[in-house]
């Protein structure tokens, strides 16, 4: 009987740490509001936006890794529509699961979008003080990337490998934050078994499903997502050298997987707003992102492969 309770309150504990529909909205709520005005790079917001990331691995308890506490400074070459191009300060957010282990697995999203049109490449027709609220793009993925910090930080369980969680700065002008990481890595690359994208994850259609890209870039994930079921629709794509800052690790050779819904009307434009999220289908890809992780649990570190 003693050994039956334990187990259910096991499976209760991990239960309660999976990830949710309701904690998904909240954090795209905050963080694709109009108060946060786009989280153009350099901005008062994206600055708010990276310390509400902070606070929530701080509450998870995970370790610091920037170089400054959870932020890692870096200096972003800002493009702009109407005035010359100019320089920003902004930062990585970078919190560390450590179990101890020589390897680490890598969840990634850029919290940072188009601000008020005045930076990087909105596909509206007229952008210049237009409010982007970037809730697919990409508020979804950064809900995504906190919710397994939550699951993984809180779920009683020491895997073999340790996780870094990662907020990304200035992806929308040219992954430069992804970048900046890997020339100046917190952590030795050497250790970075693989990297695990989430951008724009809240727009689920299911005719297409969701996609998973980078499949090529391992010969151990076709093994990895052998028996993976879910009750969406997902795919698998080889390529890994696009997407987002999936591409930055691709390029240092590290095996990643892109996580996506796909392209809608709203991409890049003022439109693309909290109340078109699809939080209970965000859930279902994230449950089904712990699964794959899972499984490459039992695996020794990945073997990179290039794609043709």
């Amino acid at each position: 009987m003693r050994i039956v309770l334990l187990l259910c309150l096991i499976t209760t504990t991990l239960f309660a740490q999976e990830p949710t529909a309701a904690r998904i909205s909240k954090h795209i709520d905050y963080l694709a509001s109009d108060k946060m005005k786009g989280r153009g790079t350099g901005s008062k917001e994206n600055v708010k936006a990276a310390q509400y990331i902070a606070k929530q691995f701080k509450k998870y308890g995970l370790t610091p890794r920037g170089t400054d506490g959870y932020f890692q400074e870096f200096t972003a070459k800002v493009r702009r529509v109407v005035v010359p191009d100019s320089l920003r300060k902004t930062v990585n957010v970078i919190g560390f699961l450590d179990n101890g282990a020589p390897n680490t697995i890598v969840i990634g999203a850029h919290y940072d979008h188009l601000g008020m049109g005045l930076q990087g490449s909105s596909l509206d027709s007229l952008p210049q003080g237009k409010l982007h609220n970037g809730a697919d793009d990409n508020a979804s993925g950064v809900a995504g990337m906190m919710e397994l910090a939550h699951y993984y930080a809180n779920n009683d369980v020491k895997e073999p490998y340790n996780f870094l969680f990662m907020g990304f700065g200035a992806e929308e002008l040219g992954l430069q934050g992804s970048r900046y990481f890997l020339n100046n890595p917190t952590l030795p690359l050497s250790s970075l078994d693989y990297m695990i994208c989430f951008d724009m994850i809240g727009r689920y259609n299911p005719d297409r499903g969701v996609g998973i890209g980078g499949y090529g870039t391992s010969s151990d994930w076709p093994a990895i997502f052998k028996g993976v079921t879910s009750p969406i629709k997902f795919f698998t794509d080889r390529p890994g050298n696009g997407g987002s800052d999936n591409a930055a690790f691709y390029a240092k050779q590290i095996p990643v997987l892109f996580f996506h819904t796909g392209g809608h009307p709203d991409y890049h434009k003022p439109t693309d707003d909290p109340d078109k999220i699809d939080a209970r289908s965000e859930e279902a890809i994230l449950k089904l992102a712990i699964t794959v992780i899972n499984n490459s649990l039992t695996h020794d570190k990945l073997p990179f492969t290039t794609v043709k």
